[in-house]
């Protein structure tokens, strides 16, 4: 029995540092470094051990998606509880997930674009990892008065609000600056378009369904 516990502990300990070491990877090399190769250097390991712990390529890029979505998750987690100002509640949950994608935009892309063409998670892991994020998301963000289903309608409408901003700041920060576009190129600048774009779907929407 004990020789089982340990051989299972060692195993959640080497996949850890798997994990550990992907994350590293995506961060300092971006999608492009995700190979099984690169994992292994990583975790100073052989592909050998990468295979046998995630059965290849595929496997660790689920679980790193998974491992993704748990750290964004603990992000909300640590939020201050609400105050009861709903204005104040959301700004504090949209500047969190601001924060988490500023902090390592190539995880970001990971969780919500394409950028590892051969890469699809597994559907049944993204349909659980999303609605565990969005059920976060509206807790945070749905009226007191409003139903069930019109909460959700309108945390995805927050939600996607948050994201496309997010998106396109990344892609800009991403390329050449432009002279004379439309947000001054400095952080200051970005989080004070952000906040105010967040605040005119907050009222819209506390508008629209307390109407």
């Amino acid at each position: 029995m004990a020789a089982r516990e340990g051989a299972a502990r060692s195993a959640a300990e080497t996949r850890e540092r798997f994990l550990r070491a992907a994350i590293r990877v995506l961060a300092e090399q971006g999608v492009a470094g995700l190979t099984v190769r690169n994992l292994a250097e990583a975790a100073g390991s052989s592909t050998i051990g990468v295979y046998s712990r995630f059965g290849g390529r595929a496997g660790v890029l689920d679980a790193l998606y998974e491992r993704a979505f748990e750290q964004l998750d603990s992000a909300f987690a640590a939020l201050p509880p609400r105050t009861g100002d709903r204005a104040r509640d959301v700004l504090e949950l949209a500047l969190t997930y601001r924060r988490f994608a500023l902090e390592n935009p190539a995880r970001y892309a990971f969780m919500f674009e394409r950028p590892v063409a051969d890469f699809d998670p597994d559907p049944a892991l993204r349909l659980s990892v999303l609605r565990a994020s969005f059920t976060q998301v509206i807790e945070r963000a749905r009226p007191a008065e409003a139903s069930e289903e019109d909460g959700r309608q309108y945390a995805y409408l927050l939600w996607t609000t948050m994201h496309g901003l997010i998106s396109v700041e990344l892609t800009n920060a991403a390329r050449t600056q432009l002279q004379g576009w439309f947000v001054a190129p400095d952080e200051r600048a970005r989080e004070e378009i952000y906040r105010a774009g967040v605040g005119a779907i907050t009222c819209g929407l506390d508008a629209r369904f307390s109407a």
